[in-house]
């Protein structure tokens, strides 16, 4: 019997074989499976007559046919039929279909990982919030996202750098610098002296209080003390945007995220980076004076109108020192980069993947990739929540946490496409019921758990059960999904698109407690409660496998 988990390959090739067989030229063509909506028309489905019918101008369901009957798979396949216009329904032997089981359970975490990265580096840049404020929820969906997006590549073998990029230069720093300096001073936002577009929340009392007390912030790759006095513009804004770093590590250490490196885009400026790019880009022929600026001509890459990278009065636009940061990037070695942002970022993709080809130092079309998430509404209540005391004007990831936990903060901001809009009801969040859908996959992991418990045995010994007995239409359906997992992630990761395992899960979930209600698994058949607890087993360690990836823990009591 077979334990491998390629079970998809294996009828692929089974099925290329037939083609070869039946005499037929494939043209480069090759056999893809996928599971059928209805159990009734089998374990796989594929349609590789239908897409060899139009190049050998043959009837698809006769071509289907002659590979049916050409299809030599014993142990593998227990039958094949034409369905339709010419698909070809296949039913697996249980045998081999059952063989996941043992995969599982002797792949352990293991089970789903892969190597198609090839240990390749790749570096993933998200949350990046500006050290101007606590991270929004909004910062909290691009910090989900980006983590599942990195674990997802660990898993399909990339080594991956995960880093955060902070905005420590510009007008907003130069703001939070005026609005902490004006309540160090005593002042409120009501007074007249205060800045027009300064900070409200009540944060920026904090910042000050913990700046006038001289106390010593440790962020990262700095540490900063307080030097008490608010005339001194420089030195409050390097304490405020300390003081702010480290409480956003905080936060996202609460949310279980970690980052690799930290950069600074005030260190590009320093550096020298930002003028080196400047001149190269000069150089290159692709920059030209106009009306006392300097543009860049970003329509020769694919932009809709050319770009100010220097202003008529003195300064650089922003995604000038973007152009510098991703430079480095690809001088640092990275051969593929990917960005998590909000979809404000949108508009900047064009004109930053311009100046990286204007620079002409070999870096590919379309590089960085991008992955861009919409806003979030908070809902509780059925009411929007729109504001924070804290922060003043947005919810703040804390609030979340604080509010619904680490774990179903992160399985909602990541159980959606990135780019849909998401509403996070936190009601529901926070609901112990099966309508919570980290509730329902984390109870059937629980419930397993508890399974196993209260049978007592050795639970490595599952390892070897027999599976005969595994025949009813739920075990055949649990089955089935703890096959597609594999696929899932190399699919999910190949795709940057972390939603699918949410979906997996919630699926695999409703597939385990329709067969836990459907059954019992401490029977007094000891072969048939072995093979039950064996798959039970296997479910459990693929649950947890998948919430590892979203970064979401795996209760064994709930």
């Amino acid at each position: 019997m077979s334990s491998t988990p390629d079970l998809r390959q294996r009828l692929a090739d089974a099925l290329a074989h037939a083609v070869a067989a039946a005499g037929l030229e494939a043209g480069g063509a090759t056999p893809v499976l996928e599971r059928p909506r209805q159990a009734g028309h089998g374990d796989f489905a594929c349609n590789i007559a239908l897409v060899l019918a139009k190049p050998l101008k043959r009837n698809p369901r006769e071509l289907a046919q002659a590979l049916v009957d050409a299809l030599a798979a014993p142990g593998l396949v227990a039958r094949a039929e034409v369905a339709g216009p010419g698909f070809i329904n296949l039913f697996v032997d249980a045998a081999a279909r059952n063989g996941v089981v043992h995969a599982v359970l002797s792949a352990g975490r293991a089970f789903g990982r892969s190597q198609a990265g090839q240990g390749r580096k790749v570096q993933v840049e998200f949350v990046s919030a500006n050290p101007t404020g606590p991270l929004h929820v909004g910062h909290g969906r691009g910090a989900a996202v980006g983590d599942c997006l990195c674990r997802l590549l660990e898993a399909t073998g990339w080594a991956v750098t995960r880093e955060f990029y902070y905005n420590d230069a510009g007008a907003q720093i130069d703001n939070l610098t005026l609005s902490v300096q004006a309540r160090a001073r005593g002042l409120g936002p009501d007074h007249a002296s205060w800045p027009a577009d300064g900070y409200r929340g009540d944060y920026i009392v904090e910042v000050a209080r913990a700046y006038m007390a001289r106390e010593k912030v440790d962020a990262e790759d700095q540490h900063v003390v307080g030097a008490g006095d608010p005339d001194d513009a420089e030195a409050v804004r390097h304490f405020a945007v300390a003081w702010l770093r480290h409480e956003q590590d905080l936060d996202l250490k609460a949310f279980g995220v970690r980052f690799d490196v930290f950069s600074l885009e005030s260190a590009l400026y320093a550096d020298g980076s930002v003028e080196r790019t400047v001149q190269a880009l000069v150089d290159s022929g692709h920059t030209f004076e106009e009306d006392g600026a300097l543009w860049l001509r970003t329509t020769s890459f694919g932009d809709d109108k050319d770009r100010v990278m220097r202003k008529r009065e003195g300064g650089y636009t922003y995604f000038v020192p973007d152009v510098a940061y991703h430079a480095a990037k690809w001088h640092r070695g990275f051969e593929r980069v990917i960005n998590e942002q909000g979809a404000d970022h949108h508009s900047t993709i064009t004109r930053v993947r311009a100046g990286l080809q204007a620079l002409g130092i070999g870096i590919p079309t379309g590089w960085p990739d991008y992955v861009l998430h919409q806003m979030v509404t908070v809902m509780r209540g059925g009411e929007e929540v729109k504001i924070s005391k804290r922060a003043g004007s947005y919810v703040t990831l804390r609030d979340l946490i604080d509010e619904v936990g680490a774990d179903a903060t992160r399985y909602f901001l990541a159980a959606r496409r990135a780019d849909s809009q998401l509403v996070f009801d936190i009601d529901l969040a926070r609901a112990q019921t099966n309508d919570n859908p980290v509730y329902y996959i984390q109870y059937a992991h629980a419930r397993i758990c508890s399974v196993l418990e209260q049978w007592g045995g050795d639970a490595a010994a599952l390892a070897q059960a027999g599976l005969a007995p595994l025949a009813s239409e739920h075990e055949r359906a649990v089955i089935n999904r703890l096959e597609a997992f594999p696929q899932m992630v190399a699919d999910a990761a190949a795709d940057l698109a972390p939603h699918s395992v949410a979906f997996y899960l919630k699926d695999l979930a409703a597939d385990f407690h329709s067969w836990y209600n459907a059954s019992q698994f401490l029977v007094d058949d000891a072969a048939l409660r072995t093979a039950r607890l064996a798959l039970a087993a296997a479910t459990r360690q693929v649950i947890a496998n998948g919430l590892a990836l979203l970064g979401v823990s795996a209760p064994e009591r709930m």
